[in-house]
C-alpha cells in the first residue's frame, strides 16, 4: 500500500535513544567486522542522510555475522550488534518511504517473531501504527508474547500494552483484547482495570458506529420499491392508466 505523502513514516521518535546501541561495542575478532559496518551504516544513516548505502552496510553486516559465525563470542555482544543493525535499517527503509518492507526485511534475519529483539518489535509496531496498517503486526506480536521464552523479559508488560492500544483496538479485535487483559500476567490490577476501560469505550463506539451505518443504509433506501411499496404500486397504477388512454386513442375509429 502506497503511503500518502503527508504520512511519511520517519523519522521515528525515539530512534535517538535506539541508536545509542549502534555506539562502539566490546567485542572479539569475530565481531568487530560487523561493529565496524554498523558504525559505518549509522554514520550513512545520520550524518550523510545516504540511506541506501545505510541498508546495504546493515545488510554487508549480517553476513559477517553469518559467514564468520559468533561461536566465541559473548551471547549479549551479537545480540546488541544484530539488534542495533535492526534499528539503523528499520529507519534506513522508513526514510525511504519502504516501511511496507520492514517485517519481512528483520525475519529475514531472525527467521521467526518469536525471536525478534524487544527493541525491534516496539520499533515495528509503531511504524506499523503510524502508517495506518497495525494488522500487519498481529500475528507477529502475538505469536511473540505467547512464546514462553519471552514472558520474563523486562519489556513483556510495555510490549502487551503496545500491542493492545496500537494493534487489537485499533482493528476492533476486542474478544483478543479482553483475553489478553484478562489472562496475561503482563498487566498488574491497575493496568488490568486501564484495559478493561479502554476496551468497553471501544465497544462502545463499534456499537455507535453500527448504529450510525444503519441508519445511513435505511436513509438511502427510502422511496425505493421495497421501502416504499405503496408508491411503487401507485407509479404502476399511473402507468398503466396512461398506457391505457393512449391504446383506446389509438382504437378510435377517424371521421372524414
Amino acid at each position: 500500500m502506497k503511503s500518502d505523502s503527508s504520512a511519511s513514516a520517519a523519522p521515528l521518535k525515539g530512534l535517538g535513544g535506539l541508536l545509542r546501541s549502534s555506539e562502539p561495542v566490546r567485542s572479539g575478532p569475530a565481531c568487530s567486522l560487523a561493529v565496524d559496518l554498523l558504525e559505518e551504516a549509522a554514520d550513512f544513516l545520520v550524518v550523510h542522510l545516504d540511506f541506501r548505502a545505510a541498508l546495504a552496510t546493515c545488510e554487508r553486516a549480517w553476513l559477517s555475522l553469518a559467514s564468520e559465525g559468533l561461536a566465541e563470542e559473548p551471547a549479549g555482544t551479537s545480540l546488541e550488534v544484530k539488534c542495533s543493525l535492526c534499528v539503523v535499517g528499520i529507519q534506513a527503509l522508513a526514510e525511504m518511504d519502504r516501511w511496507q518492507e520492514v517485517l519481512s526485511w528483520v525475519l529475514q534475519y531472525y527467521k521467526v517473531p518469536e525471536k525478534l529483539p524487544p527493541k525491534v518489535l516496539e520499533l515495528c509496531i509503531l511504524l506499523y501504527s503510524k502508517m495506518k496498517e497495525p494488522g500487519a503486526m498481529l500475528d507477529v506480536v502475538s505469536a511473540w508474547l505467547q512464546d514462553p521464552g519471552n514472558q520474563d523479559l523486562p519489556e513483556y508488560g510495555a510490549l502487551a500494552e503496545l500491542h493492545l492500544q496500537r494493534v487489537l483496538l485499533p482493528l476492533g479485535h476486542l474478544l483478543e483484547a479482553e483475553e489478553l487483559v484478562t489472562g496475561s500476567i503482563a498487566f498488574d490490577e491497575e493496568q488490568r482495570l486501564g484495559g478493561l476501560h479502554a476496551i468497553h469505550s471501544a465497544r462502545l463506539r463499534q456499537t455507535q458506529e453500527h448504529s450510525g451505518s444503519q441508519q445511513t443504509q435505511e436513509l438511502n433506501q427510502e422511496a425505493s420499491p421495497s421501502s416504499l411499496p405503496f408508491l411503487y404500486k401507485l407509479a404502476q397504477f399511473f402507468h398503466w392508466i396512461r398506457k391505457a388512454r393512449f391504446s383506446r386513442l389509438y382504437q378510435l375509429p377517424i371521421h372524414d
